[in-house]
């Protein structure tokens, strides 16, 4: 039995440098654009936790204030101020989520198109980039509370001043941890890769695309489990050639701003105003150059991932390929 993610390696080569060039800056330019938003690999964050001593070894060990007499110090105001800034921030991310969404299918209309419009596809498809934003937060959500009756549980003894941590406990909580956090990156990332296709391809809603994605996934599991390990390979392969490009950039750029930055520091001496404005013109200068390459150097990166899944998607099921002219192209030639 052959398996599609093998093949699939080198056919989404030749898609995504059929696609991307000749060099276009626009259409690079409008794929960095997609790419920010869209982000790397899905995944959530692990949990850090840390507390200090109960009891200090000197005699001037600092106490350990009531975190009940912390909050009622504060003021009315205060707490307005705080409230205000981090639902300001909880705005901000739930904004960059939602428009991640529907990039998701601005992307992959714009590999089965060869064609990137980003207004065109965002009125096409924000609705289902709606449903796809919703989702991710439920299972964010899930997840996260998996995390913390996990965390508590383990911290109880801790927490309430009975005890130690427990270390039974832990041992039972971090396999249930790595269940939890593979079940949901594997749900996240079917969800994007494989999903978000059959959506686009049939016009389903989000729920009723996983039903009918489903039958397939089932049916063909070993190409699909062979596409998860693939992809992690490929991945770890990826963030090594993408590292060593953004640290070539990162050179290119900074020598030149170097030289700049050290006329900056001959200032101070003269012109101190003019010297830390200089400074921190290159700062900003190098931040967003950083920015700007690590973008260009994500578009092939990302386009070729998502060619890839849809090379497997379409091979299981010939109904959800987005890219039918491209793949008898490439496989032509």
């Amino acid at each position: 039995m052959s398996l599609h993610a093998v093949e699939a390696i080198d056919d989404a080569v030749d898609a995504t440098r059929a696609f991307l060039w000749p060099f276009d800056r626009g259409r690079w330019g409008r794929l960095a654009l997609i790419v920010f938003f869209v982000g790397g690999a899905g995944g959530f964050p692990g949990f850090q936790f840390s507390g200090g001593s109960p009891g200090g070894t000197g005699p001037e060990a600092p106490s350990v204030s009531n975190p009940a007499d912390v909050v009622s110090s504060i003021s009315g105001p205060e707490l307005a101020v705080i409230a205000a800034v981090f639902g300001v921030v909880v705005l901000l991310v739930l904004g960059f989520a939602f428009v991640g969404s529907v990039m998701e299918f601005v992307l992959f209309e714009s590999l089965r198109q060869e064609s990137v419009t980003i207004r065109e596809y965002w009125r096409r498809r924000w609705r289902q980039g709606a449903r796809l934003f919703g989702f991710r937060i439920l299972l964010g959500v899930l997840t996260l509370g998996t995390f913390g009756v996990l965390a508590v549980a383990v911290l109880s003894p801790y927490i309430f001043g009975d005890g130690g941590l427990s270390i039974g406990l832990f041992v039972v909580a971090l396999p249930v941890f790595l269940v939890v956090l593979l079940v949901s990156s594997l749900v996240d990332g079917f969800t994007t890769v494989f999903v978000v296709p059959v959506m686009i391809a049939e016009d389903r809603r989000l729920l009723s695309a996983w039903r009918r994605f489903w039958p397939t996934l089932t049916g063909h599991w070993k190409q699909y489990a062979a596409y998860v390990v693939l992809r992690f390979v490929l991945g770890i392969v990826a963030g090594i050639l993408t590292g060593i490009g953004t640290v070539l950039g990162a050179i290119a750029i900074g020598i030149p701003l170097g030289i700049v930055a050290a006329v900056g520091v001959g200032l101070l001496g003269v012109a101190e105003i003019i010297g830390w404005a200089v400074i921190a013109l290159v700062a900003v200068l190098f931040v967003l150059g950083l920015l700007v390459i690590g973008l260009l150097v994500a578009v092939p990166v990302k386009t070729y991932f998502r060619y890839y899944a849809l090379f497997v998607l379409g091979d299981t099921n010939d109904a959800f390929d987005l890219i039918a002219d491209r793949r008898r192209t490439v496989r032509s030639e």
